[in-house]
């Protein structure tokens, strides 16, 4: 996070978003924001001002009784507190400036994402009929799900201007205003707003908004301090950020309280929201699972600074055996020596530390709670277990279910007084120190504060979010909503881990006692977590169906079947001289099938996009052709082969012949390829980086029918940011093998009767790609086998289709 020297001149070519900067606002974002500023309500008229000035959240509507004026109550507040908070950016480079670790967008993209959602939603439920910014509305559209923590090719782009933007929001505010002002589902005594109301989609977007408004705090906390300044309007440290530490090192029953272990007795929880409950919820939190768990023991506290502070002096962040592989790996390619926002105070063999909040360095407050990444958490506990001999762990998902409720019968937990969110506004719940929930205070408070469950726990809602053993994993009895089918799915990929219980900076239903979320292990939230000890693992879901789906393919077996696929001999790929042997090497006629177009119709051979490239022999055999070819997998096995051959031009593999038998095979790129002109880059195909566009030519291959969410990515092939080019050419293969493991089935394209009629994925196909603006050229069967070992073989027909945009 260091700025460059006050005497240096920044190079744009080393650091390309610096052309961004266009010093046009500088002076305008520089200090208290003026009146012009706000595009909605100023915060002086906004509902949730306090008599400080400052503002706070409000209840989480209730659907079933909210009036018109509460839900533009709930929108104004929602919008306002967004502006407050991106009123703190010093400059046009806090807006323009990546993150520290690359990782993510810079502020421009999340100024302009949440209203650029309201649009899109509103439209796909029909509430609104046109888009106001096409452009803005698909480049803000997707963010970004980090792949790893050294996916360093982001923040290339040229952004559009702040006034832009701005001006934009202003169209968007009057927009969503007209909407509540004016829709019949929002009149006196109206029925309850379900999840098949289109209204849905309108509190879809407050949500989602109130989601980046935290997930924003956390890339300003990541900000330096000279490009921030605390707005007058955001809501006050908690008194205890004040407070001296009163002795180093930091001592148990001094500095932080001693942590002592609670017993919780064995039981049945159920977990799932009910589809009546009368407040907005995202898909992942319907369904129904009942779980049983056994005895088990909880930390009375979560794990404070002071105690994590032990870990960091005791060596924790240098010993290997404390990590898991993926962690360590993440340890050493960041070289952490401590939390992230810790901040050293002297040399570092001291081990002081001061802290950064959100706007602020204050004096470390040893009893606040940790904010860590999952493998630190995971670190921290197997250090513990070394120290005490005893095992611990994380929560599960059922066990934090047990913690807010023991001691409580089942009639108290399921009315809507039982919601904090839905009664209080945070002012309330500062007030009676219940909860640091709902923009309460604007940073955490001792873990020691606010009022224990009955058991004795604390902070079980609220402070941070406490990492879960859980994987993200869906409900049974879940199903994706139609105005947002990606929200959730592409996140059952047992990539992510589940964080519960809400943070100081959580608010609406992320604030909620049925919210549940997920962040990838590296990312950095404002999270915690509490020691568990028990013999069992709390039934954590690890890795169930839709988990499982995400990990098929970087399973070493596959990835060897994969090399045999794309790089095998045709004599390999199919033996026997029965067989179809116009079905063997199939990438390679893929790519020639492109190659073949681009000729007959004339297209440019310039870039070439191969999106679900597996281990790359297509993307290498478009590069006979095109000067430039990304190819582009969500496995990282996958793609880590595919920049080894990229790199050497070989690789050894394992052709399985029968059970443990087989035999050591060579990968290889033909010589007469330019490598160089191929890159390779793990990525979601349902949410491509927004750099991505105006590309020659574009090949989905095997993959729709894989995917989460096809229409996430089809969306992208057209409109004025999309992947492929007008004139451009794009190709498809996909056999239609629609399975509930990868895509739910709300999300196929067809294979399904709707009013009693059959819906085909070619016909849908056909229909969408022409109402983006595609003219079909070719369509044609094309066989495809997968050899699995020597007497076992998948045979396939892909329908391939090949367009062009007009």
């Amino acid at each position: 996070m260091t700025l460059p020297l006050a005497n240096a001149t920044p190079d744009p070519t080393t650091e390309p978003w610096r052309n961004n900067l266009r010093h046009e606002l500088d002076a305008e974002l520089t200090g208290t924001r003026l009146v012009g500023w706000w595009t909605g309500q100023t915060p002086q008229d906004n509902p949730g001002r306090q008599p400080d000035g400052t503002l706070t959240s409000l209840p989480l509507p209730n659907l079933a009784t909210c009036t018109r004026q509460q839900t533009l109550d709930y929108f104004d507040n929602t919008w306002t507190l967004t502006e407050v908070l991106f009123s703190g950016l010093q400059g046009e480079e806090a807006f323009f400036r990546p993150p520290c670790h690359h990782l993510r967008h810079p502020m421009i993209f999340y100024y302009g994402h949440p209203p650029a959602l309201y649009i899109n939603k509103l439209r796909v439920a029909g509430l609104i009929e046109k888009p106001l910014n096409p452009y803005f509305e698909q480049l803000f559209e997707t963010g970004v799900d980090e792949m790893r923590w050294d996916d360093l090719s982001k923040n290339e782009m040229l952004w559009p201007r702040i006034q832009e933007v701005h001006a934009y929001r202003q169209q968007v505010y009057r927009t969503v205003r007209e909407v509540i002002e004016t829709h019949p589902g929002l009149a006196p005594g109206h029925p309850p707003i379900q999840q098949n109301h289109p209204l849905w989609a309108l509190f879809m977007g407050f949500e989602h908004e109130r989601i980046h408004l935290e997930t924003s705090s956390v890339l300003i906390r990541e900000l330096p301090l000279t490009l921030i300044q605390r707005p007058a309007e955001w809501p006050r440290l908690h008194p205890t950020a004040e407070q001296t530490t009163a002795g180093f090192p930091p001592q148990a029953g001094r500095e932080f309280p001693a942590n002592d272990l609670i017993d919780v007795p064995g039981q049945t929880v159920i977990l799932g929201k009910p589809l009546d409950w009368p407040s907005y919820g995202w898909d992942n939190e319907y369904g129904r699972r009942e779980t049983t768990i056994p005895v088990f023991r909880a930390s009375r506290y979560l794990v404070s600074n002071g105690e994590f502070h032990a870990f960091v002096t005791a060596g924790g962040y240098r010993e290997s055996r404390y990590w898991s592989a993926t962690g360590w790996a993440w340890r050493s390619f960041r070289n952490v020596k401590a939390p992230t926002f810790w901040v050293p105070d002297g040399p570092a063999g001291l081990h002081r530390y001061r802290l950064r909040t959100l706007f602020e360095l204050i004096d470390m407050p040893w009893d606040w709670p940790v904010e860590v990444n999952h493998h630190e958490a995971k670190a921290y506990c197997a250090w513990r277990t070394e120290q005490d001999g005893v095992a611990y762990r994380l929560s599960s998902e059922a066990e934090h279910q047990a913690l807010r409720f023991a001691r409580s019968s089942p009639a108290t937990t399921s009315s809507v007084e039982s919601d904090p969110v839905m009664n209080y506004d945070g002012a309330a719940l500062a007030q009676e120190g219940s909860a640091n929930l709902n923009l309460a205070w604007s940073s955490s408070w001792p873990v020691a504060a606010g009022q224990p469950t009955e058991a004795g726990f604390y902070n079980v809602f609220g402070n941070v979010w406490q990492w879960q053993e859980d994987l993200f994993n869906p409900l049974p009895g879940a199903k994706v909503h139609p105005y947002y089918d990606d929200f959730s799915t592409p996140c059952y990929d047992g990539q992510h881990q589940m964080i519960l219980g809400g943070s100081w900076a959580s608010t609406g239903d992320e604030a909620s006692r049925w919210a549940r979320f997920h962040f990838r292990p590296h990312f950095f939230q404002h999270v915690g977590f509490r020691l568990v000890q028990s013999d069992g693992d709390g039934s954590a879901v690890r890795l169930d169906g839709a988990g499982s789906a995400g990990q098929v393919y970087e399973d070493p077996q596959i990835l060897n079947d994969y090399l045999l696929l794309h790089y095998g001999s045709p004599q390999e790929q199919m033996p026997y001289a029965f067989g179809p042997h116009d079905a063997v090497e199939f990438p390679v006629r893929c790519a020639h099938w492109l190659l073949d177009a681009a000729r007959d119709y004339g297209v440019p051979t310039g870039k070439a996009l191969d999106v679900g490239c597996a281990v790359g022999r297509a993307s290498f055999e478009l590069a006979r052709e095109y000067r430039e070819v990304l190819g582009v997998d969500l496995s990282r096995a996958f793609i880590d082969a595919a920049d080894t051959l990229r790199r050497d031009g070989e690789l050894r593999y394992f052709r399985k012949d029968e059970g443990q038998l087989g035999t050591m095979r060579n990968a290889t790129v033909d010589p007469a390829i330019d490598r160089s002109r191929v890159s390779f880059r793990q990525a979601d195909a349902c949410s491509l980086p927004a750099e991505l566009m105006d590309l020659d030519a574009v090949l989905l291959a095997n993959l729709l029918c894989r995917l989460p969410s096809p229409k996430a990515l089809l969306g992208r092939l057209g409109g004025p940011r999309g992947l492929v080019k007008p004139g451009g050419l794009l190709a498809i293969f996909s056999p239609y093998s629609w399975l509930e493991t990868f895509t739910p089935p709300e999300a196929w394209l067809g294979g399904y009767e709707q009013d009693s009629q059959p819906v085909t994925s070619a016909a849908a196909l056909r229909e969408f790609l022409q109402a983006e603006g595609f003219e079909l050229l070719r369509e044609a069967d094309v066989p495809l086998v997968i050899r699995e070992h020597a007497r076992k073989y998948q045979y396939i027909v892909t329908h391939a289709l090949l367009w062009r945009r007009r």
